[in-house]
């Protein structure tokens, strides 16, 4: 992508550990200070409250006090899809624009879920662990798992990412059934309009919904019941779309068959109780962690600023 060297000298903050290949897009273009992330906002350097943009991702966010300690800021670039910790309103009030980065790792996300669904429900983490620890060799058998293929898979949720996972277990499963908060014209599966209908008509659930306040705590006991004692989940989402202690607490008492787990409630930090459990599949938050994807989202991260700084449309603008 080529740089525009007319913007080279507008001061930009780098908030929080960004992607390298953004790092050096931005370091091409603007003057970039590193600020870490969760740092005071009452005592920024000056040279800060100087910046017009402010790149950083999901996880960490912008809040409306940061916002406001950033006098000259016009623009937030998101290096992620979800906004939830951004003060959306805010920004919007303020008139700063914001830019997220869809589409492009829809497919890997996608795959991850299913991958994590094999992985639960063949026990493939847990038999990998058995193999690297000598069981088998000394004559331990692997308890029998369940199967994919034939099982009722519902996907809560049924955007970009939720259609890609449909798409994909298409072919295997026994019937599709989707919950959102309107059925899809164009979507060929069964829509279950309750979402505790849903839960109990489905065998696997996977969380593909969107993040933020309305969906806090959406997938709660009652819907966590109503899946059952051979259900499984796979969230690819949000953690807090889960009400996490009750998860932790369906898994341990067996009320919940199994759990493919890519976020949590309190990134980096898991639950202790899951670490123990062999029936849950963990990940570091690493659905659109790719090589590809990666340098696709840092690309259109700067796309983004360079429309902005252009006085061009942005190409995927949230605000």
């Amino acid at each position: 992508m080529a740089c525009m060297t007319n913007i080279s000298r507008i001061p930009v903050i780098a908030y929080g550990a960004l992607n390298p290949r953004l790092i050096e897009g931005l370091e091409q273009r603007f003057t970039v200070h590193l600020l870490a992330a969760g740092a005071d906002p009452t005592t920024l350097d000056p040279a800060l409250r100087e910046a017009r943009a402010l790149v950083t991702f999901g996880a960490v966010g912008a809040s409306a006090a940061l916002m406001n300690a950033l006098p000259k800021l016009e623009m937030i670039g998101l290096f992620s899809v979800g906004y939830d910790k951004v003060d959306i309103e805010h920004a919007r009030a303020c008139g700063i624009r914001v830019s997220n980065t869809p589409d492009v790792l829809t497919d890997d996300v996608a795959d991850l879920a299913v991958g994590l669904l094999y992985a639960t429900v063949r026990n493939i983490a847990a038999n990998d662990a058995m193999v690297r620890r000598g069981d088998w060799a000394r004559g331990e058998k692997p308890a029998l798992s369940g199967r994919v293929t034939g099982r009722r898979i519902g996907i809560l949720g049924l955007g970009r990412i939720g259609t890609a996972i449909a798409k994909r277990l298409e072919p295997v499963a026994g019937e599709l059934l989707y919950h959102s908060r309107h059925p899809r014209p164009d979507a060929p599966w069964t829509y279950v309009a309750n979402r505790l209908d849903f839960a109990r008509r489905s065998e696997v659930m996977i969380v593909a919904t969107s993040g933020g306040p309305e969906a806090r705590g959406l997938v709660d006991r009652a819907m966590i019941d109503a899946l059952g004692p051979q259900g499984v989940i796979v969230n690819i989402s949000r953690g807090s779309v889960i009400d996490e202690p009750e998860l932790v607490a369906a898994l341990g008492e067996r009320r919940l068959g199994g759990a493919g787990l890519d976020v949590f409630a309190d990134e980096p930090h898991v639950p202790q109780a899951l670490l123990a459990m062999n029936h849950v599949v963990l990940q570091p938050h690493q659905a659109s962690a790719t090589v590809e994807t990666r340098a696709a989202m840092a690309d259109l991260v700067l796309a983004n600023l360079d429309a902005h700084f252009a006085g061009e449309p942005l190409p995927t603008a949230v605000v």
